[in-house]
């Protein structure tokens, strides 16, 4: 089993990747309430009490190993809005920014979130 404090930490990743609307279900649907929320830490974390000795370890083997290959700060920096140049330029020219064809990605990032 691992420490308390390395389950703390995962616990404390999941919930706020929910408070931000940045938690998904196994589905790929938004988790809208805190209890599952929980629910998905404690497993990721290898804590469920539903769940055998083994599977645990291996959950929490799984989150590790997502976490090291860096999965997860990649979904956090996309959700956070880490978009392509061309995704921010189809939203200037939405909102109909002037200047946005002579505009950098990060003069770009600043036009439409400003």
């Amino acid at each position: 089993m691992p420490k308390p404090s390395q389950q703390k930490e995962t616990v404390a990743r999941v919930m706020h990747e929910f408070k931000h609307g940045e938690l998904a279900s196994s589905t790929g649907r938004k988790v809208t309430n805190p209890k599952q929320a929980i629910a998905i830490g404690l497993h990721e974390a290898g804590a469920s009490r539903d769940e055998t000795p083994r599977k645990n370890a291996e959950n929490r083997r799984k989150t590790k190993d997502r976490e090291a290959q860096g999965a997860i700060a990649r979904a956090r920096d996309e959700s956070r809005g880490a978009d392509s140049k061309a995704d921010l330029y189809a939203e200037a020219r939405r909102r109909n920014v002037p200047g946005r064809s002579h505009m950098s990605k990060a003069e770009l990032r600043r036009a439409v979130q400003g």
